[in-house]
């Protein structure tokens, strides 16, 4: 399993609320993770199958900037 980390602009819960199922259907992703007191709110994902530019897609879809870190 691989642990990607991404700078993000996903800041609030609401906007953690708007990404989740996002995520939450992207194949392969077991775990994920923002932190929005860090600064630079890092998604921390855990997949098994999704790489990260499946991530960073999803990501920009759902309307939300992503870079990996």
């Amino acid at each position: 399993m691989e642990t990607y980390k991404f700078k993000t602009n996903i800041n609030c819960g609401s906007c953690v609320r708007a990404v989740t199922p996002h995520l939450n259907k992207l194949e392969g992703v077991q775990e994920w993770k923002v932190d929005t007191d860090n600064p630079d709110k890092v998604l921390e994902v855990k997949a098994d199958a999704a790489d990260a530019q499946a991530i960073k897609s999803t990501l920009e879809k759902a309307g939300f900037h992503a870079e990996q870190i």
